[in-house]
């Protein structure tokens, strides 16, 4: 592991108020009392850990900037070292040069995420909580950002250091009975591990079952948008983004491609992807986002039928109806400030939309878009969450491990079931300890660590 000195600019390379050098490692403060000098010329206080002083920071004999600098010893400190931050006056330039004279002080410009790696290297936090990090920073909306915060703090790592002890224990008292067979047996035991299994599986597949739910609490609902032509659908767009983003005119067809935005909703947020009127046409280039849009209908959590309210149906709406069926979908009756010609009874008891809301809505006076907001709430978040006690599994990389031990878990219980002798029980055991412990970085490769922190800015 590397303990050499490292530095970066920790606050957004824009003029601000504020700007922070970070300094880490075994050499930190023999780099700060080289460039900080206090009023009466004297240089930083190192018998106490914490503190923040008050200076200047000099470049030889050139002052370059007035800053607070806080002094924090290891192993307490977020990255388990000895650590230095320099708060000076937030300018980029400024920030740039103060980083210089900290390089040519003996430090050297730090690796994206090289400060949460090492805080996860020096056993701060452990892999899951190093990735909560990132996602505490891109976090999209306020339950993402939630979820993030209790993972940060181990919400993930005790269930899954639970789970692993229990195995671990297990496989323990396997070798333990089979190098000791006189002192200990193993008489019944397959009926006593079947059960603790049982619980153990159920544990895995509740967090399974929250990956789902978890991803769009964390990356969006991925909403597409999609209607005949000319019904109103990138007006609707421009609504939920709140400004004109969209080409709108009276022309059908208008929207050749497929158009995709974030929209926030409070302490939610959707992916909303505007597609081209579903018709029959001749057209090539529209053909293609008619395509598109049907495409783009497969991987959607959540689609917003958009009808035109001021038009009867049609047989376009039909095939529309067709695509949706058995789909979580929102029916929006558009233009309802205009004469409704639409027969909205007909179309409530239209079973292809059964269980369906169908709303009333109008893009050019933007009514409607309360209960449609509700009702998207409803659909997805109609449960209180309670991040300090529930995990939710957001992450990919968790999912694939937690899939990989419940089936080496289930393996567990087809040994069992099928009489097979212990030793069989303890290797599938083994890989269900060695998956559930690559979440939180025991037992995973370099090369994953390496994958990881390169997702991160390099002040972090």
């Amino acid at each position: 592991m590397k303990t050499d000195t490292i530095a970066a600019i920790a606050t957004g390379l824009t003029d601000s108020g504020i700007g922070i050098i970070r300094i880490s490692g075994e050499d930190s403060f023999q780099v700060i009392q080289k460039i900080f000098r206090k009023k009466n010329g004297s240089g930083v206080k190192l018998d106490q850990s914490h503190t923040v002083q008050y200076g200047f920071i000099y470049d030889g004999e050139q002052k370059l900037d007035e800053v607070l600098v806080l002094v924090m010893k290891g192993p307490h400190s977020y990255t388990g070292e000895d650590t230095v931050e320099i708060d000076c006056h937030g300018g980029v330039l400024m920030m740039r040069r103060i980083l210089e004279t900290v390089i040519h002080s003996g430090a050297r410009t730090a690796d994206p995420g090289e400060f949460t790696k090492r805080a996860f290297l020096n056993g701060r936090i452990d892999l899951s909580q190093a990735e909560a990090v990132i996602d505490v920073i891109n976090a999209k909306n306020e339950y993402a950002l939630k979820s993030s915060v209790a993972q940060l703090s181990g919400s993930i790592s005790g269930k899954i250091k639970n789970l692993r002890e229990g195995i671990l224990y297990e496989i323990a008292y396997i070798e333990s009975a089979l190098d000791d067979p006189e002192h200990i047996s193993l008489d019944g035991y397959g009926d006593t591990l079947k059960k603790k299994i049982t619980v153990m599986i159920e544990k895995v597949q509740n967090m399974l079952d929250s990956s789902d739910y978890g991803r769009i609490v964390s990356e969006g609902i991925r909403t597409v948008i999609v209607g005949k032509p000319n019904v109103g659908k990138s007006s609707l767009m421009n609504v939920l983004l709140g400004e004109e983003r969209a080409i709108v005119t009276e022309i059908a067809g208008t929207t050749r491609d497929t158009l995709e935005e974030q929209v926030r909703f409070g302490e939610i947020s959707l992916n909303v992807i505007d597609t081209a009127g579903i018709r029959d046409t001749e057209d090539a280039v529209e053909k293609i986002g008619v395509s598109r849009a049907k495409n783009a209908l497969n991987d959607a959590d959540l689609i917003l039928y958009v009808v035109d309210a001021s038009s009867p149906l049609d047989e376009d709406d039909r095939k529309i109806m067709d695509m949706i069926c058995g789909r979580r979908a929102v029916v929006l009756l558009n233009k309802s400030d205009l004469e409704i010609k639409t027969d909205i009874d007909a179309l409530k008891k239209e079973e292809k939309l059964a269980g369906k809301k169908i709303i009333q809505i109008s893009a050019k006076e933007e009514t409607g878009f309360e209960e449609f907001k509700n009702t998207v709430r409803e659909m997805f978040y109609n449960r209180e969450i309670d991040f300090n006690d529930e995990v939710m599994i957001t992450n990919l990389r968790h999912k694939e491990a937690l899939s990989d031990s419940l089936k080496s878990l289930q393996m567990v219980m087809n040994s069992i079931e099928n009489g097979l002798p212990e030793d069989f029980y303890s290797i599938d055991l083994m890989d269900a300890y060695t998956s559930l412990g690559s979440i939180i970085g025991e037992a995973v490769e370099d090369d994953v660590v390496n994958e990881i922190f390169r997702r991160f800015c390099t002040g972090k």
